[in-house]
């Protein structure tokens, strides 16, 4: 019987005797935080902050300036740090160029979730982290088995260890909500880019 990507995880993690590097991807200090808590008993952690497809840049900004706030609050038994990145708004339009009207979760999602990956695996590579993660499957609106697919595909393209996960299981994404309300973090009421913002909008109108 095929084992399920959280029973993957489990396994994994059950493996390591000391803390290694991680390269964890961050989409928010909302959905990072428990994955930020669990994972830190076994990692240090560098929080990777790239989301080229949030629109606007002062929406991006202002969830960079939560994510910074979080890690700068957490306690944890091993370290944590934060690597900055470029806002690459362009570029994620470059890529989603032809996919702009796909509804949530379609080929415009796969694309933007393989763009922020393979920018962590790069870096995971380059600075010579044991593994590479992403904070993406705590979402219930995710899915986990494509995140997990372009994760394994990545690893082996750049010789890094993927973290295999399901974040959202044994409460998860209920975890990540108390924690958000524990440390008052800003919650998004829409994924990121300009589409979803515009799908968000139009959905209010409808309910009016």
């Amino acid at each position: 019987m095929t084992k399920s990507n959280y029973e993957l995880c489990k396994e994994e993690l059950s493996k390591i005797t000391y803390p290694k590097e991680l390269l964890l991807h961050s989409c928010c200090a909302p959905c990072s935080s428990h994955v930020i808590t669990y994972l830190s008993k076994y990692f240090n952690i560098t929080v990777l902050y790239y989301n080229p497809n949030i629109y606007p840049e002062e929406e991006y900004l202002k969830r960079k300036e939560e994510q910074i706030r979080l890690i700068n609050n957490l306690k944890s038994p091993n370290k944590i740090t934060y690597l900055d990145c470029e806002y690459e708004n362009d570029l994620y339009e470059s890529k989603i160029k032809g996919y702009e009207t796909c509804q949530e979760r379609g080929p415009r999602c796969t694309i933007c979730y393989n763009l922020r990956l393979e920018k962590t695996a790069m870096l995971a590579e380059k600075y010579n982290f044991d593994y590479f993660c992403t904070t993406l499957s705590v979402s219930p609106y995710k899915n986990a088995s494509l995140i997990n697919e372009l994760g394994f595909a990545l690893a082996n393209k750049y010789n890094v260890k993927w973290l295999p996960s399901d974040f959202k299981k044994e409460n998860g994404y209920k975890k990540s909500i108390e924690l958000s309300k524990k440390y008052n973090l800003y919650r998004q009421n829409y994924c990121g880019c300009i589409y979803s913002k515009r799908a968000e909008e139009e959905k209010k109108e409808k309910d009016l």
